[in-house]
């Protein structure tokens, strides 16, 4: 069974898998707002025991513009093309579950799936990039749809095929392996946790729409979703009154999974305190400041300035993934300068990927992918 590559020794305190497409991303939302909270709450307390994971119909062609596009963290594990694609990472970096690829490959044939859906004019197949390996992807009538695909499934089942046809938002088709499927993924993924000794303490899934549906069949998952037309009377999951990544964290708070309120939240960082001393939480905090002192929503006071100096040590180092190095209460300083120069514009800041790894008894080295979203351009540093 091949490794997972995983980051983690143990087992995670919370797996947190989620759908992009209006569940983790509000298109409606042009700020991102909930989902920079969510990104800071995330590396704030959870992105150093804890795994995210991405389940998204989107394939990596369509996933790769998503990521330029809005202010999506990095996560650990990427469920693609509606669950027929794994891969480890969610960056430039994906390693593709290969022992995942050659499961679906049972009773499945692509070719014999193109010639039959051929002869139903009525399904637009979908763009060349969310075309798949082991899924074939189309528009098609809501009206028509549910005939559609009981008569393509006896079809297919005739030609010897073992397929599961998906309809997600009132208008996209999928046929997929018979094993295939979010769900599915999922709980092969949760199988090789177990085999290795490191299935997750928790596990919270969130989705929206018909290709999420398996995720909350698994057992002993909690489940958040925010539309109104999906809600359960199970205990384990909740129909979230908040959209998007808002209600993601009003999840990880309902069911008592871990801290729920943002750092961004505060307007006054000195009332934002954890019970222990967090560097990652300080980084977080540090690049909000930097974000709101940019944009001028802090008085450019002196005072603000050295304020900042005794969180970090100062003998502390700041190297520039160029390799540059410069004292860090040096590059505090260099703060005055740029006070309000975003002033009145989209400007927005976040730390992806942060991780901790103790150098000394009151010394930790910091890691961290630092962005910045200017208009609709994404540039990191």
């Amino acid at each position: 069974m091949m490794n997972m590559n995983c980051r983690l020794n143990g087992p995670a305190r919370l797996m947190l898998v989620s759908d992009l497409d209006y569940t983790l991303v509000d298109h409606d939302a042009p700020d991102n707002l909930s989902l920079l909270k969510f990104n800071a709450l995330w590396e704030s307390y959870y992105r150093h025991d804890s795994l995210l994971v991405f389940s998204t119909g989107r394939s990596p062609i369509t996933y790769k513009p998503l990521r330029n596009q809005k202010p999506l963290l990095t996560p650990d594990i990427t469920i693609m093309s509606v669950g027929t694609e794994i891969m480890y990472g969610g960056g430039t970096d994906m390693i593709p579950d290969l022992g995942w690829q050659q499961f679906l490959s049972h009773r499945w044939d692509r070719a014999i799936v193109v010639e039959e859906t051929n002869q139903f004019p009525q399904l637009t197949p979908q763009a060349e990039g969310e075309q798949r390996p082991h899924k074939v992807s189309f528009y098609v009538d809501k009206v028509m749809a549910f005939e559609i695909m009981n008569v393509l499934s006896q079809r297919l089942e005739k030609r010897g095929l073992d397929v599961k046809i998906i309809y997600s938002s009132g208008i996209a088709l999928d046929v997929l392996p018979k094993g295939a499927g979010k769900g599915q993924a999922l709980a092969y993924l949760l199988k090789k946790f177990k085999f290795e000794e490191k299935l997750p303490h928790n596990t919270l899934v969130c989705g929206d729409s018909g290709n999420d549906a398996e995720l909350f069949s698994l057992p002993q998952v909690y489940g958040v979703m925010w539309y109104a037309e999906n809600a359960s009377d199970n205990p384990n999951m909740l129909h979230a009154t908040e959209r998007c990544a808002a209600g993601i964290i009003q999840a990880l708070g309902h069911f008592h999974l871990g801290p729920n309120v943002s750092p961004r939240d505060f307007k006054d960082f000195r009332k934002c305190k954890v019970e222990m001393s967090s560097p990652a939480h300080e980084v977080v905090k540090f690049f909000l400041f930097y974000e709101r002192w940019r944009r001028a929503e802090v008085e450019k006071s002196e005072e603000y300035i050295q304020n900042l100096k005794p969180v970090f040590h100062s003998s502390g180092i700041f190297v520039h993934p160029s390799g540059v190095e410069l004292p860090i209460h040096q590059c505090i300083d260099s703060l005055a300068g740029l006070h309000g120069d975003k002033q009145g514009k989209q400007f927005w800041t976040w730390v992806d990927r942060l991780s901790l790894v103790q150098i000394g008894s009151n010394a930790w080295l910091v890691k961290f992918n630092k962005w910045e979203l200017c208009g609709e351009m994404s540039l990191p540093f």
